[in-house]
């Protein structure tokens, strides 16, 4: 079985990694809001995180898409806060409310190694563009210490290409969201209203390294890029144009999909009335034809089949996470 690249990592190679995360985070521009504000001295801008680990859940996922989840799940770690603001946020407790607790490197380290233990078929760092300085040298720890797996780097797709660029060698399995084929509803929905360009140029990095998707004997994935496109009510996410954009830069057949139908108005989104109702399934047959009828391959959600284990309440995670249950 192939390990995960950051296994091979020399000391040197990690030292100078850390050195430059170290030095964006001291003003800050790990993510394309460029608060320039010293994270090392607990300031905090736009994400709201602190200078230090913060985390909300950490346990075995097997609601991820099948090569991802496999037969023993992914072992997957929710970090608090995020540099998006999306008024729909299926994961609004931590990402707008920071459910969860301060971790040390170490105690992440232990973690991921207990995932692993456990039988996950990776760690999947869900939103840690915010953390990367910490999350690398829990990573660095883990691998010390037997941890093998493949990384996943889960993300809303809002990330500057110079900072995927220095995770090359890393990571393994590039998991981000296109949420918005324009800027219109990103502005409106995310607060950005540079999110397009952003996106678009992190994810020709991503699938540089990664390049396609690729899966093991029994069909977990190993290495390589899979695209996440929530279908928005009335067309928001503009799917057709997401659509373009990739089929005028990468061959369908190389790009897997995944399309999702689990759209709910959470959070705030009942305050937008154009959000305020689930999705209808001609709307998501209609994002499911562009997609299909310009050959992508990958993974489409059933309108008819999404339920209540898509939303996890991570309030009642935290009291798992607070008890020491949480893996």
């Amino acid at each position: 079985m192939r390990k995960g690249s950051y296994t091979y990592l020399t000391d040197e190679q990690w030292e100078e990694r850390i050195r430059r995360f170290d030095a964006i985070a001291r003003s800050c521009t790990l993510c394309p809001r460029n608060c320039h504000i010293d994270r090392w001295n607990d300031e905090r801008g736009f994400c709201g995180a602190p200078g230090h680990l913060f985390i909300s859940s950490i346990f075995p996922h097997h609601g991820e898409e099948p090569p991802i989840s496999g037969s023993g799940g992914s072992g997957t770690v929710f970090f608090s806060y995020c540099t998006l603001k999306c008024c729909f946020c299926q994961n609004w407790q931590l990402s707008h409310e920071a459910e969860g607790r301060s971790y040390t490197p170490e105690e992440l380290a232990d973690k991921m190694l207990g995932l692993q233990g456990q039988g996950c078929h990776n760690i999947n760092l869900v939103t840690a563009t915010h953390f990367l300085p910490w999350v690398l040298r829990a990573v660095r720890l883990a691998a010390a210490g037997g941890l093998s797996v493949p990384l996943v780097y889960n993300c809303g797709g809002y990330e500057h290409a110079s900072i995927i660029a220095l995770l090359s060698g890393i990571i393994d399995i590039y998991l981000p969201d296109m949420k918005y084929g324009d800027n219109q509803a990103a502005t409106r929905f995310s607060r950005t209203a540079n999110y397009r360009t952003f996106n678009r140029t992190s994810l020709r990095e991503m699938f540089r390294q990664t390049g396609p998707l690729t899966v093991d004997d029994d069909g977990v994935a190993r290495r390589g890029l899979c695209i996440r496109h929530l279908v928005l009510p009335e067309g928001l996410a503009a799917s057709a144009k997401v659509v373009q954009f990739l089929t005028s830069v990468f061959d369908p057949a190389d790009i897997s999909v995944s399309l999702m139908a689990q759209y709910r108005p959470l959070y705030r989104a009942g305050e937008f009335p154009e959000l305020s109702r689930m999705i209808t399934s001609d709307e998501y047959e209609c994002a499911k034809k562009e997609f299909v009828d310009a050959g992508f391959p990958g993974f489409y959600q059933e309108l008819d089949t999404i339920d209540g284990r898509f939303v996890i309440d991570f309030s009642k995670r935290k009291e798992e996470a607070l008890t020491g249950d949480d893996t």
